[in-house]
């Protein structure tokens, strides 16, 4: 209890279950923003059609068929409204993530937030020739 304690205590756990909370519902909102206000006006514009009500049937229910019902035959279709409904929402998520990113990265290289290597590091000595070529220089600075 105490190994689980100390791993989900972790800063990244944590980071990752918000952004994982965030994603979801994030998704959601696309979903909605697709379904909800860019396909009805899309498909008003291409004469009252509702994209998640497009497929291409392949087999017809038949008419007794009820819930439960053993030896009924349910609707076989294609869905490729919702087919084009869930790629719609795709590229709004991906255009949002990749402006997201290129924002972050812009931040990171003008205010240099994130850089590790801000901190001064001290000069390598000099190599051994260098010290005794400073040596003999030093010294015949002297007999002069």
């Amino acid at each position: 209890m105490k190994e689980f304690r100390k791993f989900i205590s972790r800063g990244n756990v944590i980071e990752l279950a918000v952004g994982l909370i965030i994603a979801t519902y994030f998704g959601a909102i696309v979903k909605s923003l697709v379904n909800d206000i860019i396909m009805p006006p899309v498909g008003s514009l291409l004469g009252q059609v509702d994209f998640a009500d497009l497929k291409y049937i392949i087999q017809s229910a038949s008419p007794e068929s009820k819930p439960g019902a053993g030896d009924s035959l349910t609707e076989v279709a294609i869905s490729y409204g919702a087919f084009i409904n869930h790629i719609l929402t795709f590229m709004i998520v991906s255009f949002s993530i990749f402006m997201v990113l290129k924002t972050y990265n812009k931040m990171k290289d003008q205010l240099n937030f994130f850089k590790d290597d801000e901190l001064p590091t001290a000069p390598p000595p000099p190599s051994r020739e260098e010290a005794l070529l400073t040596e003999i220089r030093d010294l015949l600075k002297k007999a002069k």
